[in-house]
């Protein structure tokens, strides 16, 4: 029996075509070039259902309320579709993915994203292996997460962000290796690490928070962040330098995330590396971030990082339990 593929297009240049103002997406070109694409009518390809979201949207546009819009449409096809695909922008696709790695609980099944980086009506588009090779994916027996399809290779999409503006290579997955490499055929080197289901299917919309992240540099002024922090922000993402170091010359910064922590704001330090993790209180730099209350981040990327501040706390766990939770593996997002 084949398999059914929910086949999703929020916007991005995959669907593109060309205006007086640039490219801009449209849902009508883009759905008869699908049924123009001779693979849709072999024989050999799998079941599927389009759904075309209004208003379509670039991805610098897409957030917590388009999370959500999709966190529903998968909810709401999920028992009559084998797996997903999320036809997205490339800006904010690896956030997006790895918002719904979070949201969809107990998922046991391929959600798939991808996108191009040249719109696929034309002549050197990306797009069309992306989209074939993602919905083909998508049917597969193997997958059982959110990932992300994209210039020949799967990663795992809470461990995805990107690495090109313009190369046809767009997406890494710098601290976990890619789920599956495409050559001539599909070779899954799944290393099985996520936890099992633990129940039925569940999707948990994110709440808006105020979150934030901060970007350490060579002379921050740390006290122009500090009303931000202390009084607004439910959740901050700190980019440290190396493994978790932050300047040691000032003062400013260990007062107020201490203020901020007492505050019941959580604190995450990540490495601005891509590759690599932050381990607080290896070096000296990084110990006083530890004894304030930061959570270690880990080898998390920022997008994971982030998405996962949003899911905990729209669940509603007190600070010590998120605390507890933003260090410990729950979606394959850390090691």
């Amino acid at each position: 029996m084949k398999k059914k593929i929910c086949l999703i297009y929020t916007g991005g240049t995959i669907g593109m075509v060309k205006s007086d103002k640039g490219y801009v997406p449209s849902g009508s070109a883009f759905l008869q070039l699908l049924q123009s694409l001779p693979e849709f009518s072999n024989p050999d390809f799998p079941e599927y259902e389009t759904i075309v979201f209004s208003p379509l949207l670039d991805s610098s546009d897409i957030a917590v309320d388009e999370w959500n819009k999709l966190g529903r449409t998968i909810a709401s096809r999920y028992n009559a579709c084998d797996g997903f695909v999320v036809l997205h922008g490339t800006d904010t696709m690896a956030y997006s993915a790895s918002a719904l790695s979070f949201m969809l609980e107990n998922l046991d099944k391929p959600v798939v994203f991808t996108g191009s980086q040249i719109p696929l009506y034309e002549l050197r588009s990306d797009g069309r292996d992306n989209l074939i090779s993602a919905i083909l994916l998508a049917a597969s027996d193997q997958i059982h997460e959110v990932c992300i399809y994209f210039g020949g290779q799967l990663v795992r999409g809470n461990r995805a962000t990107k690495l090109s503006s313009d190369g046809m290579h767009a997406f890494d997955s710098p601290n976990y290796p890619p789920l599956v490499k495409a050559g001539i055929s599909f070779k899954f080197q799944l290393m099985n690490d996520l936890p099992a289901p633990t129940g039925p299917f569940r999707l948990q919309p994110f709440e808006f928070m105020p979150l934030g992240v901060i970007k350490v540099f060579p002379g921050i002024q740390f006290e122009l962040f500090e009303s931000i922090m202390i009084e607004r922000l439910r959740g901050v993402v700190l980019e440290s330098f190396g493994a978790g170091n932050i300047p040691s010359a000032t003062t400013a910064l260990l007062p107020i995330l201490k203020k901020a922590h007492e505050n019941g704001t959580i604190v995450v330090v990540r490495s601005q590396c891509p590759e690599g993790k932050v381990n607080l209180g290896t070096y000296a730099a990084s110990s006083a971030l530890k004894e304030i209350g930061a959570v270690d981040g880990g080898d998390m990327t920022t997008e994971a990082a982030l998405a996962k501040l949003y899911y905990l706390l729209s669940k509603g766990f007190e600070p010590a339990k998120i605390k507890e939770l933003m260090e410990r593996n729950i979606r394959g997002e850390r090691s």
